[in-house]
């Protein structure tokens, strides 16, 4: 819904299938939309011809990590299938909240809601045994208002910006947003930003939430530790890696009191499921434990090149015509042990940002500049004016050494429906699993 109108409904299908195939040490892949007993054969036969074509050119034939091949099936636990809920009542929903939204302010010229799912079912299938049938089933949504006042453009967004926030449940989730309870405080936000001051320019303490803290967490943390960056074997949108082989066991991330791990397994997390498109079953492996480098998001070919015991098993495709690719999982910065409320508390001066509006960040995942949608200073341990177009800077492990305390009674899941990899792109669902946090002495607004 966008401005009173049903901006979109839309509904795709698609089916097909994809055979990965080893021949003379080299892969090869074909797919096809046409899925018959002739095409199949052909297929076959294109995606062995392709592999015998590369290792003609393959300077080290394809080594891979043992699997234990299963037989087994998996399914999103639902409560109410998204699929099954009639389009007028997921109408009605965005309508009402749109329209509160809309009504708070002749200045709000844009409002906007949505709802989105997604069911995927897999047959992976192998000649090393393995026969798993998945069925992923996601939904969710948000909301968004824009203001303008002489030539001052702000949004207020909920429950993140973007796409809002999504999970791997039923339409339980999307009800849990409460989109028509927060539409009143999104369109009251983004006028109060308006006549908010600007975000100082110094080095301050920043405290962020969890919906700017899980994109921090995806860029900095997640395109990173992905081993087939690292090896130099992908390069595509989010570029090389700066955490090289040789850091692994050894480089200081961050601070002690951080710890990421990589968990396919959490309930309800974006990138929840039970199998890879290797037939690795889902697990939850530390990326950085206590601050120290510890472990990379692998398959089972880049687990073997670099000597690893196994695949983290992230090896996702987003449709049957496309490779799989190592793909984040849940990507979570693990609970601290301090309450939300009490970082506000402990901070003498300092900034708290939510929301994320903007990002950057360079090719090997280590100079950054993020911008949030709203800001507030903080002094004395009490949250005082509200700062608009507040933004922060750092290097990666500078930014995660200065942060000194995690909360804990905020923690959930976020999710992004939206992490582009690979050429031809491929578009993955993932998710973060993040409270607050605050990071010292950080360089806020312009740099000087």
């Amino acid at each position: 819904m966008k401005n009173g109108v049903p901006e979109e409904v839309h509904i795709s299908r698609m089916k097909g299938f994809g055979l990965r195939v080893l021949a003379e040490g080299s892969w090869g892949f074909a797919a096809s939309v046409d899925v018959t007993k002739s095409e199949v054969v052909k297929v076959a036969r294109k995606a062995v011809t392709i592999a015998r074509a590369s290792a003609k050119v393959n300077k080290k034939p394809v080594s891979l990590r043992n699997l234990e091949a299963k037989k087994a099936n998996y399914s999103t636990p639902v409560r109410k299938d998204p699929f099954k809920i009639p389009l007028d009542e997921k109408m009605g929903i965005l309508m009402e909240a749109e329209r509160i939204i809309a009504k708070q302010s002749p200045l709000i010229k844009v409002s906007y809601s949505f709802f989105r799912t997604k069911r995927e079912k897999k047959l992976l299938m192998s000649t090393e045994g393995t026969e798993i049938h998945q069925q992923i089933i996601w939904c969710g949504g948000g909301l968004m208002a824009v203001a303008i006042k002489n030539g001052e453009v702000q949004r207020r967004s909920y429950p993140s910006s973007f796409r809002g926030n999504f999970s791997t449940s039923g339409y339980e989730f999307f009800e849990s947003l409460k989109l028509t309870q927060e539409a009143k405080k999104v369109g009251q936000e983004a006028l109060q930003l308006l006549g908010a001051e600007r975000c100082p320019s110094a080095t301050k303490d920043l405290i962020i939430t969890g919906d700017q803290l899980a994109l921090q967490i995806h860029e900095s943390c997640g395109h990173p530790t992905e081993l087939d960056r690292a090896l130099g074997m992908e390069a595509d949108y989010a570029g090389t890696s700066f955490l090289t082989p040789d850091k692994l066991d050894t480089f200081r991330y961050g601070s002690k009191k951080v710890n990421i791990v990589a968990d396919a397994t959490v309930p309800g997390g974006l990138g929840t499921f039970g199998y890879d498109d290797e037939g690795i079953p889902a697990k939850k492996i530390y990326l950085v434990k206590e601050g120290v480098f510890v472990g990379y998001q692998s398959s089972r070919e880049t687990a073997a090149l670099l000597g690893l015991k196994e695949s983290s098993g992230g090896m996702r495709a987003d449709s049957p015509l496309k490779l799989p690719l190592i793909r984040m999982t849940n990507i979570n910065l693990l609970e601290g042990d301090w309450k939300a409320e009490e970082l506000i508390e402990d901070t003498r001066d300092g900034i708290l940002m939510q929301t994320n509006r903007s990002w950057s960040i360079d090719d090997r995942r280590l100079n950054f500049q993020f911008g949030a949608e709203i800001g507030w200073k903080v002094k004395r341990g009490s949250r005082e004016g509200m700062v608009r177009n507040p933004t922060y800077t750092g290097i990666t492990p500078q930014f995660w050494g200065s942060c000194d305390a995690i909360s804990k009674d905020d923690w959930m899941m976020w999710g992004t429906p939206n992490c582009g990899k690979g050429v031809p792109g491929q578009v993955m669902y993932v998710g973060h699993g993040c409270g607050s946090a605050r990071f010292k002495k950080t360089q806020v607004g312009l740099i000087k």
